[in-house]
């Protein structure tokens, strides 16, 4: 099918076969459009908490020491990461569930390391499964043949392609018989390395070859009357024969869904082995991927145009109901600037998946192999992401329960306000932090677009009165602009070098207050790893909410064996003249006042249920 948009605007759609279902979802704004399809595909998954940290990977290492020394090396200059992965190199001549024993043979050492640091540990994993070892040598592959797990070609035998490890079959993700074959693999090499999370890559499914080791045979399936516009003009190009047979169909219908049923496989044996939330990271993704997986954009270059288009492709998946999204930081293919990698790290660390990546032969970009500048650069903005989880592990709740984005195009919050529609540079997390970064080499400043309204600098409480305009934003190398919308409540917390340990810490809340002194926002918080703990009510919920100089707490519900959170500061951007007095539960409260910004400290306050009540009293004066 292609579907191709004209300028008028409309679509023209030509299709070759198929059943065609309209749903049609009526709004009225863009975000109820998103909600109301979500409704129908599926919500996405709660993410684990140490998939919102950040991750670092490379195709390169070449052996776990040197995977280690990296980590080792982030300890050192104390850079927050929360996940390390492995691409091929760490397999056994690319053979799926094995790793090489003389130059990863530390794997299971490094892996034992990093959960003592409270970090993670994700590696690939392919579908092509080697056909070519010798006989009993390869358990996935004699025990899929005796399951008869692998997809077949028109004549009913297994059908063989080429992928890394030299000819693969492929497994039929459509059959339940080999959801468990592939649990069971999963949970043996888990045995050897306790992996901790997945990332399941060539899964459209790829194939080096057009079709088959035997090509595919002639049909109106393998060349239909029109052929849409995809790579090398062949259904089968690069990929299996459209004439392979599956368990539910034949691959023709089923070719898109591959992926999608690759994750659901994959999700559902990583409950089984670790009994937390799943982890997957895929790149084939279909309607309703959400619920099993998260999806990183592909291999793109060390470009700045590449990083600027990255975020039309984040803003994108989470329209499609897929969150849990990010691009390679710095690129993957070529190598990055030393600016570039800065300043792609500074954005990255906005995208809702934050992962650094790239290819084999580049030189290292994680932030260590700069310079101390760039270094420091690179670590206050993952700091920055590391404060702000609060906020963003609400917004993935938000996701998982209601179907909402959680990095947000400028127009869904300002929809009649028609110069938002084509912001492709800025982008919003939730309905009111304003991410606004640079994207060009060699400048200090940025330009970004207010809509109508009052707005704060995240860093300094600075306001400004927009009338919906372009303003110059000053953003020298160690800076990525940030702005609060009015009336809005942000928790934050003290970041530290895991998530494990920043969410640990207690919260100061920044409230912008619009111009009547007003603000909201809420919490979500729960252990951060157990499955449905929305559906089992183990999680806390609380509103903050600030109107006529008093603030309250209030937790709508409460699940004290599940979570533990305090709130230790608050700071109050707008507020317009010192007061004179500050009463925290009716009791006089330390606080600082400068420049219309008002924080009060030392409120050690818990997560009982009750409100909690700020009082800010003005004296009266002439």
């Amino acid at each position: 099918m292609d579907v191709i948009l004209q300028p008028a605007p409309a679509l023209t759609w030509r299709t070759i076969g198929g059943i065609l279902d309209f749903y049609v979802f009526l709004g009225p704004d863009p975000a109820s459009v998103i909600e109301q399809y979500v409704e129908v595909i599926g919500y996405p998954a709660m993410p684990i908490y140490w998939a919102l940290g950040y991750h670092l990977c490379r195709w390169g290492y070449h052996t776990s020491n040197s995977t280690w020394e990296v980590v080792k090396s982030l300890r050192n200059y104390r850079i927050p990461q929360d996940v390390q992965w492995n691409d091929i190199d760490y397999m056994d001549q690319f053979l799926d569930f094995t790793f090489d024993s003389t130059k990863f043979g530390t794997l299971p050492d490094l892996v034992k390391d990093l959960h003592a640091h409270d970090q993670r540990y994700v590696m690939i994993l392919d579908p092509g499964i080697s056909s070519v070892q010798p006989d009993g040598s390869y358990w996935p592959y004699d025990e899929g043949l005796r399951r008869d797990v692998f997809i077949k070609d028109a004549e009913g035998k297994t059908l063989i392609g080429k992928v890394w490890p030299g000819l693969t079959a492929y497994p039929d993700f459509s059959d339940d018989v080999t959801h468990e074959w592939w649990h069971e693999n999963l949970q043996r090499f888990h045995e050897k390395v306790p992996f901790d999370g997945l990332w399941i890559d060539m899964n459209e499914p790829s194939n080096f070859l057009d079709g088959s080791t035997n090509g595919c045979p002639s049909s109106s399936l393998e060349n239909p009357p029109y052929t849409p516009g995809i790579l090398g003009g062949l259904l089968r190009a690069k990929t299996v024969c459209a004439t392979a047979q599956q368990k539910q169909s034949i691959h023709y219908n089923m070719h898109s869904l591959y992926g999608l049923m690759e994750a659901k496989a994959s999700a559902s044996a990583l409950k089984r082995i670790v009994a937390k939330r799943p982890f997957v990271i895929s790149r084939s993704t279909f309607p309703s991927q959400g619920m099993y997986s998260g999806h990183w954009l592909g291999d793109n270059r060390s470009q700045w145009k590449d990083m600027y288009t990255s975020i039309a492709g984040i803003l994108t998946f989470n329209l499609l109901g897929i969150p849990l999204v990010g691009a390679d930081i710095c690129g993957f293919s070529e190598e990055p600037q030393e600016e570039l990698c800065v300043r792609w790290t500074q954005l990255g660390a906005f995208y809702p998946f934050t992962r650094n990546h790239n290819a084999i032969d580049m030189k290292p970009q994680d932030p260590t192999a700069f310079s101390p500048l760039a270094r420091t650069a690179m670590k206050q903005a993952l700091l920055l992401r590391y404060s702000l989880y609060p906020v963003l592990y609400t917004l993935f709740h938000h996701a998982h329960v209601h179907g909402h984005t959680v990095a947000r195009p400028i127009m869904f919050e300002f929809p009649k306000d028609v110069k938002t529609y084509g912001i492709d540079k800025q982008f919003l997390w939730g309905k009111s932090l304003l991410v606004t970064p640079v994207l060009d080499p060699g400048v200090d400043y940025v330009d970004g677009y207010f809509p109508e309204g009052l707005w704060y600098d995240y860093y300094t409480g600075d306001s400004l009165h927009s009338k919906g305009e372009d303003l110059r934003l000053h953003a020298p190398l160690d800076k990525i602009n940030l702005h609060l919308r009015e009336g809005s409540i942000t928790p934050t917390q003290a970041p530290n070098l895991t998530l494990w340990v920043s969410s640990g810490q207690p919260l100061h809340l920044v409230s912008a207050l619009s111009d009547d002194g007003s603000a909201s926002g809420d919490l979500f918080w729960d252990d951060g790893e157990s499955i449905d703990t929305y559906e089992n009510n183990l999680y806390s919920y609380i509103i903050f909410n600030v109107t006529q100089n008093v603030m309250t707490s209030q937790v709508l519900h409460s699940n004290v064996e599940a979570t533990y959170i305090t709130v230790e500061t608050a700071a109050f951007y707008g507020v317009k003249q010192k007061p004179s007095r500050v009463l925290l539960n009716s009791q006089d409260a330390a606080f600082t006042y400068r420049a219309n910004q008002l924080t009060v400290g030392e409120l050690s306050l818990l997560n009982k249920g009750v409100y909690h009540i700020i009082k800010h009293k003005y004296s009266q004066c002439c």
